[in-house]
């Protein structure tokens, strides 16, 4: 039985603060963080000690995410079987376009970095998405799509030895509202009186600046006559902001992405956990180097202080009282002691051997003179290929998230006007019912990879030089191979070229 009221809902929250705990998921997270950003010394009573920060993780981390996120990802939709008929392809060009106007209007590629960002350093990353109705679009069809970037330590789950989030009895997401904020949700006024600040009960958040309310949003899933439905309801500790109803959805609008799963967990492990003693060390020894050469890099002088009664001067020019005979006044100046060379050989390779274990070289990272380009190229090439396990579960984050959005078109946006490409390269406006998608949403094949492989100027480049090779010899079959906006009135350009065509092969006819 799914739990609804606010005191189940809490009591299911506090068991799951407990799971969190017991896996240690609040530490990582704040050790991961800090030594990702540099506070690598928290905690340290060291008062007189230098305490420098040579942040090899970091450079790694930063070095893995521009490898994952460097090219911009783009989905393609088509159907798994059979070849579309006119009405499928306006509905899968339609689909393309709101893809695209989501993601631009959302800002949903800059959530992605973060997204890998916090799968690196923290285990995870989420990424929850919820239809605001009330958004304008230009037309009489009002709501749009938005999403939001979820920290780990705020999604709960139903089965915590489950890593597929669309497989879980329920999920539910935490959020830490200002009370204004809070009340504003309501939907009467009596309701919105009994929100009330509380404590939030994570470790680590008990020193809070503001006063806050805890916001419960929990989703589940009802399968009824052969059709899966999504529920929701969401609550804070004293008060039912909205009751259970059914969202329309089919899946739950949270999609993540584990750095490096961990088995019989929902959740991963970060990329960093496990060398943070490496970078420890690190930073203690070159610590200690230091002190070394503060202490022991400068001569001391040693003199008598019989012979020099007002002490030893060493400012430039000032002269220096001495009692007796000057020859027996005699200075001299201590021996220096040496830092063994074995202990910036241990320190070279502790952090050489940190980086290999992580999968970054130094051809990777830049750290190579560039004799040789070709054979660089080829070992920055193989030393990503480890990282392939992490860029094919950001795909797979991405394919998820965009069938979240395909469910979400179906069951809020209705019938809105858009625009379609006919055959012959005209742009049309339709009224479109995007309920009718749910017809398809089993048949599309949603593909996902970096941007690169289908961006418009590499499409003409390619074009181009099968024009220039004789491969394409059709210039309609050219003209319409060329994306829009690149040739100005193409269309027209068309319609000649055929009319001209046809005009000569009723010429070649006539007797």
């Amino acid at each position: 039985m799914i739990a609804t009221e606010p005191a189940e809902l809490f009591r299911e929250y506090r068991k799951g603060i407990e799971h969190k705990e017991r896996i240690g998921l609040y530490e990582t997270v704040r050790q991961n963080e800090n030594f990702y950003l540099g506070k690598q010394w928290e905690g340290v009573n060291a008062p007189d000690l230098d305490k420098p920060v040579f942040n090899v993780l970091g450079r790694v981390l930063s070095y893995f995410l521009a490898t994952i996120v460097s090219d911009d990802v783009a989905a393609q939709v088509s159907l798994f079987d059979g070849k579309p008929d006119e009405r499928e392809q306006i509905a899968l060009e339609v689909v393309s376009q709101q893809f695209a106007k989501i993601m631009e209007q959302d800002g949903t590629k800059a959530k992605n970095r973060l997204i890998v960002r916090n799968a690196a350093v923290d285990g995870d990353g989420f990424l929850y998405a919820w239809f605001d109705p009330e958004e304008a679009t230009g037309q009489e069809a009002r709501g749009q799509i938005k999403t939001e970037v979820i920290e780990n330590t705020d999604c709960y789950f139903g089965n915590t030895q489950r890593g597929d989030i669309q497989s879980q009895p329920w999920v539910a997401v935490v959020s830490r509202l200002l009370p204004d904020s809070a009340r504003r949700l309501a939907p009467d006024e009596e309701t919105a009186a009994a929100i009330v600040p509380d404590g939030d009960g994570r470790p680590g958040r008990e020193d809070e600046d503001e006063e806050r309310v805890t916001v419960l949003t929990k989703f589940w899933k009802v399968r009824t006559g052969g059709e899966t439905r999504v529920f929701c309801t969401r609550c804070t500790e004293t008060a039912v902001l909205k009751p259970p109803f059914d969202t329309g959805l089919t899946r739950y609008p949270l999609a993540g992405m584990s750095w490096q799963p961990v088995k019989d967990c929902c959740h991963g492990r970060a990329a960093i956990s496990g060398l943070i003693p490496n970078q420890i060390f690190i930073n203690k020894l070159m610590a200690m180097c230091m002190e070394h050469a503060k202490r022991m890099a400068f001569p001391k002088i040693v003199y008598s202080r019989a012979a020099f009664p007002n002490g030893w001067d060493n400012r430039v020019g000032v002269a220096v009282a001495a009692n007796g005979n000057l020859a027996d006044a005699v200075t001299a100046r201590t021996a220096t002691a040496e830092m063994p060379a074995q202990v910036m050989t241990l320190i070279d390779k502790v952090i050489g051997y940190t980086k290999d274990l992580m999968g970054a070289s130094d051809a990777a990272l830049g750290n190579v003179r560039p004799d040789n380009t070709s054979a660089i190229i080829a070992v920055q090439k193989a030393s990503s290929v480890p990282l392939e396990l992490q860029r094919m579960a950001f795909y797979q984050f991405v394919e998820d998230t965009v069938r979240i959005f395909l469910d979400m078109m179906r069951a809020h946006y209705g019938t809105r006007r858009v625009l379609y490409q006919d055959g012959g390269g005209e742009k049309r406006e339709l009224d479109f019912d995007f309920s009718l998608l749910g017809e398809m949403c089993l048949q599309l094949n949603v593909d996902v990879g970096a941007s690169t492989y289908w961006s418009e100027l590499m499409q003409v480049q390619t074009v181009d030089n099968l024009f220039a090779r004789g491969i394409i010899t059709d210039p309609v079959t050219y003209l319409e191979s060329i994306p829009d906006g690149y040739i100005r009135n193409k269309a027209g350009l068309i319609a000649a070229l055929k009319q001209g065509r046809e005009g000569q092969a009723g010429e070649r006819g006539a007797p």
